[in-house]
Parts: C-alpha cells; sequence; structure tokens
C-alpha cells in the first residue's frame, strides 16, 4: 500500500465498504439474465428499498 501525503497507514472502513459493495453489484451482475439489472435489483443486492432483507444475512 503507498502511503499519500498526510494519509495515515491505517485502513479506510468506508473504503473496504464500497469496494464490498462494488463486489456485492458484481456478483449480481454476472449471474443475471439480462443485460442489465434493474434499478429494483440494485436496491436489493445494496440491501436498501422497501423489502426486507432477510435476517440471516443470506440473499
Amino acid at each position: 500500500m503507498v502511503s499519500r501525503r498526510g494519509s495515515s497507514c491505517g485502513t479506510d472502513p468506508v473504503a473496504l465498504v464500497e469496494i464490498d459493495l462494488y463486489g456485492d453489484l458484481m456478483i449480481a451482475a454476472s449471474s443475471a439474465d439480462e443485460d442489465r439489472l434493474s434499478a429494483d435489483r440494485i436496491d436489493q443486492v445494496l440491501g436498501v428499498g422497501p423489502w426486507a432483507p432477510p435476517e440471516d444475512g443470506a440473499e
């Protein structure tokens, strides 16, 4: 890891969460039958929207 001036040597927790969410979207897109994910499917993958996520954390 390259340290930039003024940054700490630790990890950025926000960046790690963003990378994890991006990975979830990539997995969902690669397994989708359609060319693009619908807005509803994106919301579901990201855990936002009117639906309630499963309590066990599984999709």
